[in-house]
């Protein structure tokens, strides 16, 4: 039998592979956190200090449902105020009508101490604007014992008459302060329930005709919908519910012209915007009043004729329509 002869050297041997590791997959987090710029220990620090936050700003929580934040307060004003630190002089300026002790009373009311660092200022200016001639309040503290106190008082505009009752209100119709009816003052007397809630537009009315504004003694809101103005010479004019001011100026321009006021009438009526109606004491009905500021009471007797009286002639109304027109045109 042959054999078969190899050339060259000895087969070599594998060396034998060392045993293998696996390395373990990283996780999603742990990639995040690797790549965050903080160390390991830096992260450790940071996780540490985020949880004590927690814990603390919990125990405040519940330190300040059980008012230990509070009475620690209290207790440092009131140590500052046996340091001096209390209220010893209350500064009140810009009063005009107000009583100076009652704006003190109201604004040391319901104070627990006079410690200057337990009065609250917001709380002391609202409950000064709660009060009706206080328009606005300035509060402020001067160390280490003096209260400041600017008042802007309200301006009357007028006196509102209800049930009896007398009131002064301002522009925007708020009740200011009661009234004696022996000590009224010099102001414009509104009638009437709700003629407080219209005093804005009562002066916006005075204002479209300001001849007439000091001749006015009082004006009555009638069926919550329109005016009866009363002058000083006792005339009523009954205005429209609609387009009074309009109706206003047009009384006022024949009252300069012809002088109506104080000549003996007694009711103006421009509720009917084509003409304007008058009467006298003692008469049942009214009459219709010419451009001249005269009444034709021959034809028809009064207001309520119109037209042509038969003859030609046109009535007193009709006469006053056409002297409307003529003022509108």
């Amino acid at each position: 039998m042959s054999r078969t002869i190899r050339r060259g050297g000895p087969p070599q041997r594998r060396a034998p592979v060392a045993n293998r590791r696996r390395v373990a997959k990283q996780s999603f987090g742990d990639r995040m956190i690797a790549k965050l710029p903080l160390s390991e220990d830096g992260l450790r620090r940071v996780v540490t200090w985020t949880v004590l936050g927690g814990v603390g700003a919990a125990a405040l929580f519940v330190a300040s449902l059980l008012g230990v934040p509070q009475a620690i307060g209290v207790g440092i004003a009131e140590a500052g105020a046996r340091a001096g630190l209390r209220i010893e002089q209350v500064d009140i300026t810009g009063l005009k009508r107000m009583d100076r002790e009652t704006v003190y009373a109201i604004a040391l009311e319901d104070q627990p101490s006079r410690a200057m660092l337990r009065v609250d200022l917001a709380r002391v200016r609202e409950r000064l604007l709660a009060y009706g001639w206080i328009a606005d309040a300035y509060v402020a503290r001067r160390l280490p014992d003096r209260l400041l106190i600017h008042i802007t008082e309200r301006e009357p505009a007028a006196v509102w008459q209800d049930n009896g009752q007398l009131t002064l209100i301002d522009a925007e119709g708020r009740l200011l302060a009661p009234v004696d009816a022996a000590h009224m003052p010099n102001l414009p007397l509104v009638i009437g329930p709700g003629a407080d809630r219209q005093e804005a537009g009562y002066q916006a009315l005075l204002a479209a005709a300001p001849a007439l504004k000091p001749r006015i003694r009082a004006a009555t809101w009638i069926g919550n919908r329109r005016w009866d103005l009363t002058f000083d010479s006792g005339e009523t004019l009954a205005l429209p519910q609609d387009n009074a001011a309009q109706a206003l100026v047009k009384f006022a321009q024949l009252d300069g012209a012809r002088s109506l006021l104080g000549k003996g009438w007694l009711r103006f009526d421009m509720r009917d915007p084509a003409k304007l109606v008058a009467r006298r004491p003692g008469q049942d009905r009214a009459s219709a009043l010419a451009d001249d500021g005269r009444a034709d009471e021959g034809a028809g007797g009064g207001a309520g004729t119109t037209g042509d009286d038969g003859t030609g002639n046109k009535t007193s109304e009709a006469r006053a329509r056409d002297a409307a027109r003529g003022q509108e045109a």
